[in-house]
């Protein structure tokens, strides 16, 4: 564990822990999504183009705590 984690109180600990927990639940519910959809799903190409972009952003927003550092996505609109 990192020492930035290791220094914050127990209710932030427990706080950090359920938001990834909630996350990968979240993450795992989109793949389920994803997979069941196909091409003719998405008439709109401005929302499948949000998705897109909000998933670089995780994308990003998770290299980043890994410590390298991913190109920022544009928005597609």
């Amino acid at each position: 564990m990192s020492d930035e984690f290791d220094r914050l109180h127990g209710i932030e600990k427990v706080a950090v822990e359920s938001v990834l927990n909630r996350s990968r639940a979240l993450a795992a519910k989109i793949a389920n999504e994803l997979r069941n959809k196909r091409p003719e799903h998405f008439v709109d190409e401005f929302s499948l183009a949000d998705i897109y972009y909000s998933l670089e952003h995780v994308a990003d927003v998770l290299s980043t705590v890994n410590g390298s550092q991913a190109p920022h996505p544009q928005p597609h609109r």
